[in-house]
């Protein structure tokens, strides 16, 4: 199944899980996660209707970018701290900041090319070791720092649900939401405007994810891949 058929059942199905939960599937952007694919993959993608694309390496996210310019591009991946000005060079919103000591860098590499980098607070709501992220008890005194940065703005907040239980994946994106929620009311009007985004759910649970406020959902092998298949509820 080509790609076009993929995007559009699952627009079709976005459009059905608002509905049970009651919300505007407009609300909320699917990224289509690119990085297994190369740049004719993303141009077919393009012709389907898809914008958003989500990429995990710098240098594959530079050479899309340039390939493709008029798209919009969300870096998700690990972030290095010498990548920072390849990475601001070319992504419209980075999802996976959580290194306090990264905002001075993010900040200086947005004002050295004039732009004002929308980014993500990264969070590990479910506390695996094997996952980055800040605790969330940790995010109150990153965002507080982070919003004294004039070349970077606070979006909102991202995470990861452990896979193969999506009854932990709910519990994990409404907390999510829950925090997000309470740290806007620590913020400024017009930041508590911003911060305004939910990056959660994959492949696996980004039905759970809208259900529980998701705004932007990142799928990759559901879109990409003619083997995938969603686990049951």
């Amino acid at each position: 199944m080509p790609f076009a058929q993929h995007y559009q059942n699952t627009l079709d199905e976005l459009s059905r899980v608002c509905a049970s939960c009651g919300r505007n599937p407009r609300d909320v952007k699917v990224i289509a996660v690119s990085k297994t694919v190369g740049i004719e993959a993303v141009r077919a993608a393009v012709a389907a209707g898809a914008h958003d694309f989500g990429e995990n390496r710098p240098d594959l996210l530079a050479e899309k970018a340039a390939a493709l310019p008029g798209e919009t591009w969300h870096f998700i991946g690990n972030i290095q701290s010498r990548k920072i000005p390849e990475i601001v060079a070319n992504a419209t919103l980075v999802h996976s900041l959580y290194k306090e000591s990264h905002l001075a860098k993010f900040d200086a590499a947005a004002q050295a090319v004039g732009k004002v980098q929308d980014v993500l607070l990264e969070v590990n709501v479910s506390g695996e070791e094997s996952k980055s992220g800040l605790a969330p008890a940790d995010v109150a005194d990153v965002l507080a720092h982070a919003v004294e940065f004039s070349h970077i703005r606070v979006r909102g907040l991202m995470t990861m649900a452990p896979q193969g239980d999506l009854a932990v994946a709910r519990e994990c994106f409404n907390g999510l939401a829950a925090l997000r929620d309470q740290l806007r009311t620590q913020l400024s009007a017009e930041q508590a405007a911003a911060f305004n985004e939910l990056s959660m759910g994959m492949s696996e649970d980004w039905r759970e994810a809208v259900c529980a406020g998701a705004t932007m959902v990142r799928i990759g092998r559901a879109l990409f891949s003619d083997t995938f298949e969603a686990p049951d509820a």
